[in-house]
């Protein structure tokens, strides 16, 4: 796959077969897409390009929205979309200029001069151009002027899509991993840089990760302890995670703490990523660190036990 972080880049095609989405988490209503995608590329002996658009239009349109939470990062999204063996993926800088431009241009200046665009995979109430003026009705009316074969996608499809999206965020925010993991078609991952905390873990026989997550919108699953995979220096590895305050002890803020098993290493400055098995139970309060260490030990247990299945 071919990666272009602008339409300057990309020379237009003789045969382009091409959808657009945000494509956010790529989960499996995505596939079903792209797989349409790919099917009508190869039935036209076409090349397939996918169009995104980053940042999120909502991160530039509502700017103060704190309550977006992304499923992917850029870097995620291609590397995810790169796994489904597309032929070109090209990614259109999102910002307000972009926003105001119209369908008309839209389609002129990036479909068809930019990419070559001869058959499209759309959406039936997929819109695009200003206010949101451009959709399939749009283009199927001027279809002969435009010159571009559309490839409707039903609308079962396109209702599972939004539903998937939005069931994945509500999954993973209520702690509910097991469907997220299944609408997905893969587990939940984020990836931070470790960076020291209070180094409390270490005291009582327990040393933990402090991952630090720098994308503010990315989301972070409900608080609570997880049975994890860990990836670090091209290993996986078994683990527990807890995502919260700390309370008994005291935590200030909410962290996610990895406690990698039969792991010892010094690690900070170092970047993992943890995919989240399982959820194990709510983050509580205990009411001293005897009780706490006896919790932990039975975590270490149950995450051995999900993630041997």
């Amino acid at each position: 796959m071919k990666v272009y972080r602008n339409l300057k880049e990309f020379k237009p095609l003789k045969n382009a077969v091409v959808t657009s989405g945000t494509f956010d988490g790529v989960h499996l209503g995505h596939h079903k897409i792209i797989s349409m995608l790919k099917a009508a590329a190869k039935e036209r002996n076409g090349e397939s390009v996918v169009i995104t658009f980053w940042p999120h239009p909502r991160l530039i349109i509502a700017p103060n929205d704190q309550k977006l939470k992304l499923l992917s990062t850029l870097d995620e999204k291609i590397e995810l979309l790169e796994e489904l063996e597309i032929d070109h993926l090209i990614v259109l800088p999102f910002t307000r200029e972009f926003s105001e431009l119209s369908s008309e241009n839209y389609v002129e200046d990036i479909l068809i001069s930019g990419i070559g665009t001869k058959t499209l995979v759309i959406g039936y109430d997929h819109r695009f151009g200003k206010n949101r003026e451009g959709g399939f009705d749009y283009l199927k009316k001027n279809a002969d002027r435009f010159k571009i074969d559309l490839i409707e996608i039903p609308r079962q499809e396109i209702d599972n899509l939004t539903i998937s999206s939005t069931k994945i965020r509500k999954a993973l925010t209520q702690g509910n991993i097991s469907t997220a993991t299944g609408l997905l078609g893969k587990p939940y991952s984020f990836e931070g840089l470790i960076k020291k905390g209070r180094q409390l873990g270490r005291t009582i026989g327990f040393p933990t990760a402090n991952v630090h997550v720098s994308k503010k919108y990315k989301l972070i699953p409900s608080n609570g302890v997880y049975a994890v995979n860990v990836y670090l220096r091209d290993k996986v590895y078994n683990g527990v995670m807890n995502i919260g305050n700390r309370p008994t002890v005291e935590g200030i803020g909410i962290t996610q703490e990895v406690h990698i098993l039969d792991f010892n290493d010094d690690i900070y400055g170092e970047t993992l990523k943890v995919a989240i098995i399982e959820f194990i139970r709510p983050e509580k309060r205990f009411e001293g660190v005897k009780e706490l260490v006896s919790q932990i030990e039975e975590d270490c247990k149950k995450a051995i036990e999900l993630l041997s299945k």
